[in-house]
């Protein structure tokens, strides 16, 4: 481990020498990951993107690399299709979940490279670090936090950020 990895615990997530408490997969954590199982994805996962939704939150609130989520943003999660595990924009037809949600979760959204960029159909998609419904409420599979949390560890990731689910 270097200090920039967030290592995933029983009792939270540790970074950058701070324990932020977090929510994960309602089937826990699997070393098998598959599509819908509710379950986190062991292993060791590189942090690849920030996104935010600019009527929300301020892109001066936010580190320089972050992208906006449009209107029209979507993410692929139709293991039959060849954008499996991929943002896609609208109008798309295989099924997918729509980024700019109604709800606050994905205000903003840290991405993973679990099953990606050579997705394999089925081993799970948008694996992603966002905030929590509220505590102790599982995700479909995501790190959830505090959305104060997660401002805070989006100012201190770098490009060798690691996120490590045991």
């Amino acid at each position: 481990m270097t200090p920039e990895d967030l290592l995933l615990t029983p009792t939270g997530l540790l970074a950058f020498g701070r324990r932020l408490p977090c929510t994960i997969g309602r089937s826990g954590v699997t070393r098998a990951k598959r599509e819908g199982d509710g379950a986190t994805p062991a292993g060791v996962h590189r942090i690849i993107g920030l996104m935010y939704r600019p009527d929300r939150i301020a892109a001066s609130a936010l580190p320089d690399w972050a992208v906006p989520i449009d209107p029209g943003d979507l993410w692929c999660d139709d293991p039959a299709s060849p954008d499996y595990n991929h943002l896609v924009r609208a109008p798309f037809t295989p099924s997918h979940e729509r980024l700019r949600r109604a709800d606050p979760l994905y205000d903003v959204i840290l991405t993973t490279d679990w099953n990606w960029p050579h997705a394999v159909p089925g081993k799970g998609s948008a694996i992603f670090l966002h905030r929590w419904r509220r505590p102790g409420a599982p995700t479909a599979g995501c790190v959830a936090l505090d959305p104060r949390d997660l401002l805070w560890l989006v100012h201190r990731i770098t490009h060798r950020t690691r996120l490590i689910v045991r």
